[in-house]
């Protein structure tokens, strides 16, 4: 069994409390959080005990940490678990400011670092990944990558988030990467506010439609809104050289009503914690595994990589130019 800290008890934090409360190797020693309530609630809940950030990192029996704190601490608080020889399982981005990240590569390009893009861990899209690295369909020449919320976040999350790109589009650049096999050279990105006049005034967008290119000319294209109006849309569609593998949207039911009018399925799950549950559960497996000695499947290289890419996308709706990330 290994001991971890879980730094953050908020909601994606209440998540990886369960799955590391509940996981046969790990034991959720303890909680870390600002707020000593939610601190509380969440130790009492899985029989842990409170922590403060000193204490859980200098205590040489907790071998990991999960950081699911806010934002503008993930890089402060991985930095400080990597001095402390923990491995650490951090959510995304790994920070707002690519400079700042990029200062930190000594320090944690070679920790044992997970970065949270649990998409990656979604069995659809790793079986999708699978057939393209089989060949199964030839070889890969263009993807479309389709992220749409049900509705926009309050415009009180969007002023602290880092905006669309770097808080949402971020899984989708990540995606990009991994399954394009190479990294974009070229970023366009245009970007419109068509859901909520307020994302505006904080100097966001809530709709973009971004085109990468790589090197040997493969293209992508990311969608994104802050309002499907039909559920949690997560599809991908890679064309190639054979044909196509497409990954669509799960509903909550494979449950249809058939009658006069057609076949009518049931409705998309509508919350990203529904949509991505097992995907949570594999990224904690694979954490464990970490500890276990395996190393990172996706890690520090990646959260910068993908940030560079979110910096591009913006500064290529500010300027209306082809970025280089």
């Amino acid at each position: 069994m290994h001991k971890i800290a879980l730094i953050g008890a908020g909601r994606i934090g209440r998540i990886h409390a369960r799955n590391a409360a509940l996981h046969p190797r790990l034991a959720l020693a303890a909680i870390v959080d600002p707020v000593e309530g939610a601190a509380q609630a969440l130790a009492s809940e899985w029989d842990s005990r409170v922590a403060t950030l000193e204490q859980a990192l200098a205590d040489p029996e907790v071998a990991g940490v999960i950081i699911a704190s806010s934002t503008d601490t993930h890089l402060d608080y991985s930095l400080r678990a990597a001095a402390a020889g923990k491995a650490i399982f951090c959510e995304k981005p790994i920070d707002q400011d690519l400079a700042r990240a990029r200062a930190a590569h000594r320090e944690l390009s070679g920790a044992r670092m997970l970065l949270a893009f649990n998409r990656r861990f979604d069995p659809n899209f790793q079986a999708l990944k699978a057939r393209l690295d089989g060949g199964s369909v030839g070889v890969l020449e263009s993807l479309q990558i389709t992220s749409n919320d049900p509705s926009p976040p309050p415009p009180a999350y969007v002023a602290v988030s880092g905006g669309l790109f770097k808080d949402m589009a971020i899984h989708d650049f990540d995606m990009a990467r991994w399954l394009l096999g190479e990294e974009p050279v070229e970023v366009f990105a245009s970007g419109s506010c068509l859901v909520d006049p307020e994302i505006g005034r904080l100097g966001d967008v809530d709709t973009a439609r971004t085109l990468l290119r790589t090197a040997s000319g493969k293209l992508c294209v990311i969608s994104n809104s802050r309002r499907s109006g039909f559920g949690y849309d997560q599809r991908i569609e890679a064309y190639a050289s054979a044909g196509m593998v497409r990954a669509d949207n799960v509903v909550e039911s494979t449950v249809q009503v058939w009658g006069e009018a057609g076949a009518a399925a049931d409705r998309f799950q509508n919350f990203f914690l529904d949509r991505y549950a097992e995907a949570y559960r594999r990224e904690m497996d694979h954490f464990a595994d970490i500890l276990d000695g395996a190393a990172p499947s996706v890690g520090y290289a990646d959260g910068f990589a993908a940030l560079a890419l979110a910096e591009a996308a913006a500064e290529s709706v500010r300027s209306g130019k082809v970025v280089a990330p």
